[in-house]
């Protein structure tokens, strides 16, 4: 999913001349790259989900067991519990919700909405193959998109530690 937003951001443009920005333009580049951040988040998150459910879908199918949407539901907890946080350190949850969350979650929902999970069991086979392949895609494509989005915040947040390291920059000035 790439929306103007996010295209603009991923061009190699959007870090091009750091150095000659004021230190505000930066921390809103930082901080307009973070939000899009957290909606690329939780679109991977949402659709590893509907990866899983598919995924376990096909499992049940490979086992031979017989087709029943009410034992889909019953596993679901255990289905989407698979890929917990490890315990230990990570990044602090950020609970806002990007502006374009509708707009990144358009291309799941037309993919496997909870109607079409809801149809897995009367589905044959090549179409679950085929919706677990287009998930695939999907999941893929937001995690380059991510890991793109995470090379520009790196990129800020460098120019922002070297100011502060070469005297460019102190932190009175955050409290203006």
């Amino acid at each position: 999913m790439a929306t103007p937003r996010i295209e603009r951001l991923l061009d190699p443009a959007f870090v091009e001349g750091l150095r000659d920005l004021p230190m505000e333009e930066v921390r809103a580049k930082r901080a307009e790259c973070i939000e899009v951040e957290v909606g690329l988040s939780m679109l991977r998150r949402m659709v590893q989900g509907r990866l899983d459910i598919v995924g376990s879908d096909l499992q049940r199918r490979a086992g031979g067991e017989p087709a029943d949407l009410a034992a889909l539901v019953d596993q679901l907890p255990e289905i989407l519990g698979e890929h917990e946080r490890p315990p230990g350190m990570g990044r602090l949850p950020t609970l806002l919700v990007p502006s374009e969350i509708d707009d990144l979650t358009a291309e799941v929902d037309a993919l496997a909405d909870p109607r079409r999970l809801s149809s897995l069991p009367e589905m044959d086979e090549a179409e679950v193959r085929a919706l677990a392949e287009a998930l695939g895609d999907l999941e893929r494509r937001t995690s380059d998109q991510r890991r793109l989005l995470l090379d520009r915040l790196d990129a800020l947040q460098e120019e922002i530690v070297r100011r502060y390291k070469a005297g460019e920059a102190n932190v009175d000035s955050l409290l203006k």
